[in-house]
């Protein structure tokens, strides 16, 4: 339970996790004086870390309750298949209806998947098929959260600040990911009914952040859901080369070269650790993306974006390779910090074409089209390397994968030649 984009005043680690650097807040004072933007911030890495420490307890729990690498993958698959069914309604609908609606309902709706949960830990028993119903329902749930979401920040702030408040965004949401997996392994070894409880409170957070978000809202025109209407954002995407390349590249990649399903295989029997160490493991890829996040925050990308954003696949790649291989926590750690280090230059060039190139009143379609290829390099992702892992075994499946995310690279150079050509992110917008 991973995509792609916040802390109210008060103690606690939500404060740490989210309060932006001198840097930052020197670039950003504007948009840190903007009450929506910072409510908006707050429901980000509120669900931010909610996720990240159901995703750590969930793994654990299904390879703890059945030692299969193939359940693991099936949790990935349990969550991807509710989204890809429902992606296209979910899009349709977010262009339809008060985002700020949308959100809050699935808030709650995976703040009641985190209490089932945390219920059935308390009582000491939770049968393996409850965990994947659950698991399919927070699934549902995203398909609907994750388009609105996106579409929503556009309408928060002035379009002169848009790229910084996907930075700022990025880089706060990566900091709730390095804290969430470790918070999680920490959580879940005090005990699952714990773990599942701080999730439960977390969406509800982030529920009540949405509620208090205001802006000028303009109803949308409420168009009937049929096919033309609900397939509209796909038909947005194909006539657009940049932003189909940078999209599928984006897929292929994170599908071929995703081993975050098999972690708990490695913290277990490769690297000989327990959650701590998973946790760990987990919160590695987000360091480097907080690093990088900030990085491009202070010094965006001028030019020669596309040719970075190849290269950084192909450093994702060669990362994987590496952790593949590794039998040392150490080493593991770094090349887990170097591929999200990488991966986040993909993260800022998609983020910016989507919400730039896109008129308003199709946000949603096309941001559900986004949200479901990141599904699919994610949860798919998980699923294709537990079967991998099942047939040829663990090491074999994660090497396999990130030379094909090298392959990738090089295919889609040529495939899509304007997208190796695109020099500046900011040209994009006019």
């Amino acid at each position: 339970m991973s995509d792609a984009p916040s802390q109210p005043a008060g103690d606690g680690p939500l404060n740490t996790a989210t309060a932006p650097s001198a840097a930052q807040a020197e670039a950003a004072s504007p948009l840190l004086r903007n009450r929506s933007f910072l409510l908006f911030w707050v429901t980000r890495v509120s669900s931010a870390l909610a996720f990240q420490v159901i995703a750590v307890s969930v793994g654990w729990q299904v390879y703890a309750l059945t030692g299969s690498t193939f359940a693991l993958g099936m949790v990935g698959l349990a969550q991807f298949v509710p989204q890809m069914i429902l992606t296209l309604p979910a899009g349709h609908i977010a262009d339809q209806y008060d985002r700020r609606h949308i959100m809050r309902a699935c808030q709650l709706a995976e703040a009641l998947a985190g209490l089932t949960l945390a219920a059935t830990a308390l009582a000491g028993h939770t049968p393996t098929w409850l965990v994947f119903v659950v698991v399919a329902a927070v699934g549902a749930a995203r398909a609907f959260e994750s388009p609105a979401t996106t579409s929503l920040l556009p309408g928060l702030v002035p379009s002169s600040q848009l790229q910084q408040a996907i930075s700022l965004t990025s880089s706060a949401m990566q900091t709730a990911m390095i804290l969430g997996p470790a918070l999680g392994g920490l959580l879940y070894a005090l005990g699952a009914g714990l773990a599942y409880s701080i999730v439960t409170a977390l969406f509800l957070t982030a529920a009540l952040a949405t509620t208090l978000i205001r802006l000028d809202h303009t109803p949308p025109r409420r168009e009937p859901l049929t096919l033309a209407n609900a397939f509209a954002g796909i038909g947005f995407i194909r006539t657009r080369p940049i932003l189909l390349g940078v999209i599928t590249l984006d897929l292929f990649a994170v599908l071929l070269g995703g081993a975050v399903a098999l972690l708990p295989v490695y913290a277990k029997e490769i690297l000989h650790t327990g959650p701590w160490g998973l946790g760990l493991l987990r919160s590695s890829p987000a360091i480097g993306a907080l690093a990088m996040s900030l990085l491009l925050a202070r010094f965006p990308m001028r030019h020669h974006a596309g040719l970075k954003m190849f290269g950084a696949v192909g450093v994702f790649g060669l990362a994987t390779v590496v952790f593949g291989l590794s039998t040392w926590l150490p080493l593991s750690v770094a090349a887990l910090v170097v591929l999200g280090a990488a991966d986040v230059v993909s993260v800022v060039i998609r983020s910016a074409l989507v919400q730039f190139a896109t008129p308003d009143h199709m946000r949603g379609r096309v941001n559900a089209m986004n949200m479901l290829f990141i599904g699919a390099s994610n949860q798919l992702g998980e699923f294709e390397s537990g079967v991998t892992a099942a047939l040829l075994g663990t090491v074999p499946a994660v090497v396999l994968g990130g030379i094909g995310s090298i392959v990738i690279v090089l295919l889609w150079m040529r495939v899509f030649p304007a997208l190796r050509r695109v020099d500046n992110l900011e040209a994009l917008s006019r």
